[in-house]
């Protein structure tokens, strides 16, 4: 089973959050890609751009943060988190 819980947050507190959870047969990146995309559509966003920074923290700790920079269009929070918390 593969989880993924994002969040937004604003002014230091949590104004969204939901788990997206996969037990297909994908490569973990697809699993990201796919559940990244259900959370955008969810919370009505346009996908966010993977900056080289991004990627370096989410190689390093399974967790990334979207800021303004990696949105396109203007953003109503301070930044979208995404965390894997289970793989298997």
């Amino acid at each position: 089973m593969f989880r993924l819980w994002a969040k937004e947050f604003k002014d230091n507190r949590m104004i969204k959050d939901m788990v997206v959870c996969d037990e297909s047969g994908d490569t973990r990146t697809h699993k990201v890609f796919h559940a990244l995309d259900e959370v955008c559509y969810a919370f009505d966003l346009g996908k966010p751009i993977w900056l080289n920074k991004t990627i370096e923290e989410f190689k390093r700790h399974a967790k990334a943060r979207f800021y303004q920079d990696n949105f396109v269009e203007e953003i109503e929070f301070d930044y979208l988190e995404i965390h894997v918390i289970e793989e298997g």
